[in-house]
This record gives structure tokens, C-alpha cells and sequence, in this order.
């Protein structure tokens, strides 16, 4: 893949999130409209629509020149109306006279399709192309079985532009403008035909650059963290070197003193073989005992061990002990006592440990 590629890629990926972003950005804005319902030939009267459904009708009527730059105001806006409008969603309800009206009858299952059918239609109907007109259409209605009927609006979309520049100066969010032709039940919904974002590429703009400057942080942040890393390891190579040099010396003096080495060797042998193991004379102990002797503490210091427990027969503990090659010396180290809450006799017995162990004995 080519550079270039790679690039046109990417900005693709930009324009998708930026227009994620500024579509849930939307919903979180002010739900406040206006509309402008043309009165007379360029006299539009203002109705602001807040938040909860309230409805009230400004004092005042605005004046708009299609074609011009900047809207005519008479007379000046307030300054109450001034903030209204500003990042509003304005809505400019034009007169039926504007536009060109034709039904369109179709059958009822092209209810599904109507975006692409009336595209597709607009060049028989009116005398624009699709490219150059806006339009809308009413919702379908059935005039038969398995026939229903809706009712295009279009003009000419240059018509539209020159009104999107003469409102731009009023700080508005998005424009819409509709239409209701003069045969339609009053109440009923008008015809969208023409919507526009005021600030779309503004925001646009600013979100691509906003993404792309994330974008390439976090590029930075990568390659700053690759280095870092590869900095770690170099240190953590040097210390495993230095480690791996220690260990040499070391290993080198310990075969320089093998002859003293040997000798603590044997002394090891020698204590080994003098002292008895402690795993051994557990294992010993809880062969001599019976079944219904339980062990609650027990102690080794040096040869001499000490257990302390609760069994049914205390005395006989000593001659068992005593019958085992491991032990010798048995008795009791305090007074063998009974209580409510034992099973038993409670027992206190200290023997010495014979030196040596043989496993097989």
C-alpha cells in the first residue's frame, strides 16, 4: 500500500469520527427554534419555539432580500432576540407561491423507497434537475387499493443559498426550510425541502484538526514509550551482565576453598547424623499414638519433645511412646486434668528424641 493511501485512508477515518462526534455533540445542544413565517413578499415573522413546548411571538418582523449577503433587518433586532437566535435551530416557512407543486401517484409498497423514487423523479416533474433543485413531499396518502399519493414541493436551489447566506449573520445552528401547499388541510405537517448546517464545516474543520492532533500524540506517546522501553531493557541487560559477573567470582572463590569447603561439608554430615530430623519424629509420634488421641500443640527444641493433647487413656501414652526405637525417656511435664468441654483426658508428655533415624525401622 502507498503512501498516499495510507494518507487517504486515514482521512477517511477522520471525517467518519469527526462526523460521529459532532452528530452526538448535536444532541446535547440547545433544542430551541425559530421560525421565520413569511407574512408578505420578503416580511417574516418570528416565533420562537423554548425548550418545553412554549410558544411566544416576538414584537418584531425581519425583512429578507433573497440574494443579498446579510438579512435586512427592520428594525434592529433586541438584544433578547439577538441571543435567541444565536444557536438556534431557525426554521424559514416560505410561501406556497415560491414553489412548484406536483402530486405523484405511486404504488403503496413504494412507501419504503420514496427518497430515491422522488430523486429519481424530479427531472420529469419539474424543470430542474435533482442537482439543482430542492424539494420535499408530503406523507403518503392512500387514494385506492394498493395506491397511495404524495405531493412533491421543489424551487430552484440556488433560491435556497442566497437565503442560507442572508441568515448566516444571525449566529443560528442549522436552517430548515419549508413549505405548505395552499390545498393542504390547515394543522397539517408542512414540507421539508431544504436543510442546512450553518456551522457543519466550521465544526468540521475543527474536529478533523482535533482528531488529528490525538492522533498524532498518541503516535508520539507510542514512540516515546517504545523508547523508554527499550531503555529499560538495555539497563536490565547491563544489570543481568554485572549479576553474571558476581556469580563468576563467587564461583570462582568457592572452588578456590574446596578443601575447607569439604571439611564444613562433613561437619553438616556429622550434625545431620546427630540430630534428629523433626519430620521423622512427627511421622514416629503419630504412629505410636492411638486413634482417639488428638494432638493440640507440640513442640521440638533441640532432642526433647513435648506434646500436648486429649485421649481416653493418659497414662497408657507413656508405654507406647516408649515401646517406639525413636523415643526414649517419656513422661508427664505437668498434671493430666479432665474437663467438661474435652472428650477426654487432657495430657502434658515430654520425651527425648533419639539421634538417629532409620526410615525403614
Amino acid at each position: 500500500m502507498s503512501l498516499r493511501a495510507i494518507a487517504n485512508l486515514f482521512m477517511s477515518w477522520i471525517d467518519v469520527v469527526a462526523h460521529a462526534l459532532l452528530a452526538i455533540g448535536a444532541r446535547f445542544q440547545s433544542s430551541r427554534c425559530v421560525r421565520l413565517v413569511e407574512a408578505d413578499a420578503g416580511l417574516f415573522n418570528v416565533e420562537i419555539t423554548g425548550g418545553r413546548g412554549s410558544v411566544r411571538i416576538a414584537e418584531q418582523q425581519v425583512r429578507i432580500v433573497p440574494g443579498g449577503t446579510d438579512a435586512a433587518l427592520s428594525p434592529p433586532l433586541s438584544p433578547a432576540l439577538s441571543a435567541a437566535l444565536r444557536r438556534s435551530q431557525l426554521e424559514l416557512a416560505l410561501k406556497p407561491d415560491r414553489f412548484l407543486f406536483r402530486p405523484l401517484e405511486l404504488p403503496s409498497r413504494a412507501a419504503e423507497f420514496l427518497q430515491g423514487i422522488v430523486h429519481a423523479q424530479i427531472d420529469r416533474l419539474t424543470p430542474w434537475s435533482a442537482s439543482d433543485a430542492a424539494f420535499g413531499w408530503t406523507r403518503p396518502s392512500e387514494i385506492g387499493k394498493d395506491r397511495i399519493m404524495v405531493t412533491v414541493a421543489a424551487t430552484t436551489r440556488a433560491l435556497m443559498h442566497s437565503y442560507t447566506q442572508a441568515l448566516t449573520s444571525f449566529g443560528a445552528r442549522s436552517l430548515t426550510v419549508t413549505t405548505t401547499p395552499q390545498t393542504a388541510v390547515p394543522g397539517s405537517e408542512p414540507i421539508r425541502v431544504f436543510e442546512h448546517s450553518m456551522r457543519g464545516e466550521t465544526g468540521l474543520q475543527l474536529a478533523r484538526g482535533v482528531l488529528a492532533a490525538a492522533v498524532m500524540l498518541m503516535v508520539l506517546a507510542a514512540g516515546l514509550s517504545m523508547t523508554g522501553s527499550q531503555l529499560v531493557l538495555d539497563a536490565l541487560d547491563t544489570q543481568q551482565q554485572e549479576l553474571s559477573q558476581r556469580i563468576a567470582r563467587y564461583r570462582a572463590s568457592f572452588l578456590g576453598t574446596s578443601a575447607g569447603t569439604l571439611s564444613q561439608q562433613q561437619a553438616l554430615e556429622r550434625r545431620k547424623r546427630e540430630t534428629a530430623a523433626s519430620v521423622l519424629a512427627i511421622e514416629a509420634l503419630s504412629q505410636s499414638l492411638p486413634d482417639h488421641t488428638y494432638v493440640t500443640e507440640l513442640r521440638i527444641e533441640g532432642d526433647k519433645l513435648q506434646v500436648i493433647g486429649v485421649t481416653r487413656d493418659a497414662p497408657a501414652l507413656i508405654e507406647l511412646i516408649e515401646q517406639s526405637p525413636h523415643f526414649t525417656r517419656a513422661t508427664f511435664f505437668a498434671p493430666t486434668t479432665r474437663s467438661a468441654e474435652d472428650a477426654g483426658e487432657r495430657f502434658h508428655i515430654e520425651t527425648r528424641i533419639k539421634p538417629v533415624f532409620d526410615p525403614h525401622t
